[in-house]
């Protein structure tokens, strides 16, 4: 995923998961929509937003790349 110089607030952070959510891995999601319910940095933001970005669009592979990044947050 290439670098993107646009700040995303937390609410369009949340909003790109909720339109991924029938494609994210239940369990996962779950995590991510509490882990959203803190403030947190806006590199931090930046990146979530990035790997929910055409998550449903992405290769099995690639899904599951992103999901492993995705846990890290949450762990």
């Amino acid at each position: 995923m290439g670098q993107c110089n646009i700040d995303h607030s937390q609410e369009e952070v949340i909003h790109k998961l909720e339109s991924q959510r029938e494609f994210l891995p239940p369990s996962l999601y779950e995590d991510l929509h509490v882990f959203l319910q803190s403030r947190h940095a806006q590199h931090t933001l930046n990146e979530l937003f990035h790997l929910f970005k055409k998550y449903d669009l992405a290769s099995r592979e690639e899904q599951e790349d992103r999901n492993e990044r995705l846990r890290r947050f949450v762990r």
